[in-house]
């Protein structure tokens, strides 16, 4: 029988692991006991209160001396387990999703802080990408010209079978440049509308976020302005009139 050192001992450096059982698992037990059972994983676990991780399978309480104070029963089915710990994980991660959502608004409040800024961004957003559009647009004007000038030289060859194969390349691969480019810019369309529309997903969640700051904002500045004008009254000198 092991010897209630030895049990204080273990109890010490499961502590220190993390396996004991959060506080709030705490429930009815005598001073100076200790609580033991063997995990679903197959581990032994040891604890000076009733072990979470064993609701669901039998527990020994021991006294001071190592020996048997009694046998407590599974306080939890392994369905019941399973049901609470869904519970659990569902709960967390809510608080974590609440969590990223205030730390997100936070950001974007920072650097939206009112609506022109925002309105500012989104202009200058479609801006440069309408800029990369451009380019794009000059670019085929470019090879649409030098297609022309292709097409000069091929009206010295009636017959397309005689055409030289350097021109015939060079007709080619303009062609397909002139295609690759209108791929392209339809590609840059598609991203400003979806720019565009981030803008607007952001515009609806921030202006609740402003709505909420309107009135903080308007008593921080009448209180400014009403302690503004108490001090200019106050400092207002008395004319005295001479007889």
């Amino acid at each position: 029988m092991p010897s209630f050192g030895s049990f204080r001992l273990l109890l010490g450096a499961l502590g220190a692991a993390g396996v004991l059982a959060p506080a709030w698992a705490q429930a009815g037990g005598s001073i100076g006991s200790i609580f033991t059972c063997v995990d679903a994983r197959g581990q032994r676990l040891t604890s000076d209160r009733p072990i979470i991780e064993c609701l669901d399978r039998e527990q020994r309480e021991l006294k001071k001396d190592g020996t048997v104070r009694r046998i407590i029963g599974p306080s939890m089915t392994a369905q019941e387990r399973a049901a609470f710990e869904e519970r659990e994980r569902k709960l967390a991660e809510e608080r974590q999703r609440q969590t990223d959502e205030r730390r997100a608004q936070k950001a974007l409040l920072a650097r939206y802080p009112n609506q022109p800024a925002h309105d500012a961004e989104r202009a200058k957003a479609l801006r440069a990408q309408q800029e990369v559009i451009a380019a794009g647009m000059r670019r085929i004007a470019e090879l649409e010209e030098q297609r022309r000038k292709l097409a000069q030289e091929t009206e010295f060859f009636k017959d397309p079978a005689k055409r030289p194969a350097a021109l015939q390349r060079q007709i080619e691969e303009n062609d397909n440049q002139i295609a690759a480019q209108r791929r392209f810019i339809e590609a840059q369309e598609e991203e400003k509308k979806r720019i565009d529309a981030q803008f607007d997903e952001e515009l609806a969640r921030l202006r609740p976020l402003w709505a909420q700051l309107a009135p903080a904002a308007a008593t921080s500045t009448s209180g400014g302005a009403a302690a503004t004008s108490t001090s200019g009254a106050a400092s207002t000198p008395t004319i005295q009139r001479k007889r």
